[in-house]
């Protein structure tokens, strides 16, 4: 069976139309998954059928119908199955289509979001941006958590600082989520712990680079290597700047309250 998507606007709210509409559907054989609302005066279903002709011969049915303007009716996309799981469209950069924005309110569907990513297979490499203890590294975990993914640090600060330099058993696995913060990596002075990196970045994996800018300032990446990038803003008007936080580093360091470790 084939899945679908359709989005419709309501132009005229009548009572019944819902069930009108789902009687269409249901006379051509077509099931509905999931409904839900998606935008304001908009429906978004989840369809499944045996023939995609009986999708074709609905369109043409709905375009005759005044009630009702079909938008969308196509296979369905990632965001169309979270908007129809949480009631709307997560927010997508308008110029780089591969940038998701989120705000901290937002972490259940920003989790969702990831954990469905982490079930694809293959490599896939993610960047999050964000300020401190806004729950970068907390959602990538849950998502995993979500997506029943073990998960790897390369590098870390959630508890203490963690410098990689070696994996051991399964932890190579390709079912495995590898996750580094790309400020801790980027000033490592230990060249085991990047040629870790290097060896991860190979492997057909999920990939997920916490500060994803300043992880490409001193390796051979790029920002065109990644497939998605991630923002997590306390509010939508939340500059995310890497002043404050090389400042805040420097401050670490020179207090002597790092911890840092390698293993």
């Amino acid at each position: 069976m084939s899945e679908w998507y359709m989005e419709y606007e309501i132009e005229v709210n009548r009572p019944g139309l819902l069930g009108e509409i789902s009687s269409l559907l249901g006379l051509l054989r077509v099931n509905i998954v999931t409904i839900n609302g998606v935008d304001q005066g908009r429906r978004g279903m989840l369809l499944r059928t045996e023939n995609d002709d009986a999708i074709e011969r609905f369109e043409l049915i709905a375009s005759t119908m005044d009630m009702i303007n079909v938008r969308k009716l196509r296979h369905p996309k990632l965001r169309d199955v979270l908007a129809v799981r949480h009631g709307r469209y997560i927010q997508r950069d308008a110029d780089d289509k591969k940038t998701f924005r989120f705000v901290r309110d937002e972490l259940g569907i920003l989790v969702d979001f990831m954990a469905e990513i982490f079930k694809q297979e293959g490599h896939k490499l993610i960047g999050v941006r964000g300020m401190p203890r806004v729950g970068k590294t907390e959602s990538v975990v849950a998502a995993s958590v979500s997506a029943n993914k073990k998960w790897i640090f390369l590098s870390s600060t959630m508890l203490r600082q963690t410098v990689r330099s070696q994996l051991a058993g399964d932890e190579f696995s390709a079912d495995n989520v590898f996750i580094l913060d790309g400020i801790v990596t980027r000033k490592a002075s230990d060249e085991r712990h990047m040629q870790l990196v290097r060896e991860i970045m190979r492997l057909p994996a999920i990939k997920v680079v916490e500060h994803p800018d300043m992880f490409v300032r001193l390796s051979e990446y790029t920002m065109d290597d990644f497939d998605y990038i991630i923002e997590i803003r306390r509010d939508e008007d939340e500059e995310i700047t890497y002043e404050i936080l090389e400042k805040n580093d420097r401050m670490s360091s020179r207090s002597g309250m790092d911890f840092g470790f390698n293993i």
